[in-house]
């Protein structure tokens, strides 16, 4: 099946890419999927102080709710994103005209819709983006999937990547377990087993790679959100050390969000409507199951860490970015698919990139700009090269990559 798949996407290579001497490539579209800015850690203090000797730093604002600088850190890579987007020609530089040409939907939660109107308000300043989102009750199934996954195959699919001995997972991050502990407080609890548990119509990680998770994901928030002193993990947290426990934080998200049963269940409507989207732009008319309308140039997407996971581990990328642990999803970092028309032959490629500030950037609130951007990594689909994939091809590796049983199928919502 592999060897087949490359022999078409080799076919498909040689049929779309231009003949040569086309001139430069003109961005046409963008497609910025983001995880949401830094929030305020989602367990309440009690649960949480549980854990520890010391009891945990208050914060401003409700559990889970995007932070005020936080927001300032959207703020500044939406101005970012106009200033790179001005560049490339696609948005002008100033004034409200392209801002009825920018589409924007975010998740329910106060986190992903601030996010998104801070997108709004930086992107188009004083123009009055509409930010959209789901408009009935429970969760929208563009960020938490559609369809109805089989929660037995889900921990049959965890269960393999653990393999026969779970223990070794634990062996093979002992040192990073045991800082987190030492940050931490050194409390004394049982250590529980690492193991797969089914959880209603879905499965949860048992073990220390669970509660580290959350814990190392605290911690990073801490230092993004320019906590000092002792709200600084106890004073116990270094740049250092936060950067070896957040390895916790990827070991957990690798197994419960990129292994590809679970990342197609709940990422397939995600990436079906991304790519009906880019579809669009492509063709410019109107494409059932794209999100916004033909002629848009921007389609911003604010959602969680998980969303950008689960695309990851459908479509095999893998990025590194300085400071951080591979694959990892900090706040406010977007994977962002766009869409170039090449010059002289009218052809469209796909690039894929992702970014995200430093944590410096954000722990400072640096001021983004051309010369001084956050960092970023451009990745490949599958069988395409890290400087762009012809769009018929982008589209076969996406196409392949859905599940259309956990795919909404219609108006994109």
């Amino acid at each position: 099946m592999k060897n087949n798949r490359a022999v078409i996407l080799s076919a498909l290579l040689l049929a779309v890419l231009p003949a040569g001497g086309a001139g430069e490539p003109e961005l046409k579209y963008v497609v910025i999927v983001s995880r949401h800015g830094v929030r305020s850690p989602t367990w309440d203090k009690t649960r949480l102080d549980a854990y520890t000797t010391e009891p945990w730093p208050a914060w401003e604002v409700p559990p889970g709710n995007l932070t005020p600088h936080g927001r300032k850190l959207i703020e500044l890579i939406g101005a970012y994103y106009r200033q790179w987007l001005a560049g490339e020609h696609l948005l002008r530089t100033g004034g409200c005209a392209d801002a009825r040409r920018i589409y924007i939907h975010a998740d329910k939660e106060q986190r992903t819709m601030e996010t998104g109107r801070a997108f709004a308000e930086s992107l188009a300043p004083g123009c009055g983006i509409e930010v959209h989102s789901w408009p009935d009750s429970g969760p929208d199934p563009l960020f938490s999937g559609a369809g109805k996954p089989d929660a037995e195959k889900m921990r049959a699919a965890v269960s393999e990547r653990l393999g026969p001995d779970p223990r070794k997972l634990v062996a093979d991050h002992r040192s990073e377990l045991d800082e987190l502990q030492s940050i931490l407080g050194n409390k004394l609890t049982p250590e529980p087993a690492v193991g797969v548990a089914l959880k209603g119509n879905t499965v949860e990680l048992t073990g220390p790679f669970a509660t580290g998770s959350t814990f190392s994901e605290n911690l990073l928030l801490e230092y993004a959100n320019g906590m000092k002193g002792s709200a600084l993990g106890w004073g116990h947290l270094t740049r250092e050390n936060l950067e070896r426990v957040m390895e916790i934080h990827t070991v957990y998200a690798d197994l419960m969000r990129r292994t590809a049963y679970l990342a197609r269940v709940r990422g397939s409507n995600l990436l079906a409507h991304v790519l009906r989207s880019m579809e669009q732009a492509a063709i410019g008319k109107a494409t059932p199951g794209a999100l916004g309308q033909a002629g848009d140039a921007v389609l911003l997407l604010s959602g969680h860490d998980s969303n950008l996971s689960n695309l990851s581990g459908m479509l095999g990328l893998s990025w590194k970015l300085a400071g951080y642990q591979p694959d990892d999803t900090p706040p406010g970092g977007p994977l962002i698919f766009s869409l170039w028309r090449e010059g002289g032959t009218g052809r469209y490629s796909v690039r894929l990139r992702y970014v995200a500030q430093s944590l410096n950037q954000m722990r400072y609130a640096e001021t983004l700009s051309l010369t001084t951007p956050p960092e970023g990594q451009d990745v490949a689909l599958p069988g395409c090269a890290v400087s762009g994939c012809p769009w018929e091809m982008a589209r076969q590796v996406m196409e392949e990559a859905i599940d259309p049983q956990f795919t909404s199928g219609g108006s994109g919502r």
